[in-house]
């Protein structure tokens, strides 16, 4: 059983930008419900959402292509 060390690498792309995504979109969140008063307040917390949900589905693409890498890698 080998290892794709392409794909691998891949999926550790994905993980490396979800990482600061977990931190970023939490942030963003709070700074929206900390300034109501903020005209951009919807705008400031829909990015903090996206972020957040992209920062999930960043994961899961990263586990799925190393799970790839690993298992399917005779291919």
């Amino acid at each position: 059983m080998s290892t794709n060390k392409e794909i691998l690498f891949k999926g550790i792309k994905y993980i490396a930008w979800a990482l600061p995504l977990y931190f970023i979109g939490p942030s963003i969140i709070y700074n929206a419900f900390v300034n109501k008063g903020n005209i951009w307040h919807y705008l400031v917390l829909a990015i903090g959402i996206i972020a957040s949900f992209f920062a999930v589905f960043l994961t899961f693409r990263a586990l799925k292509t190393i799970m790839q890498s690993l298992f399917d890698g005779n291919k």
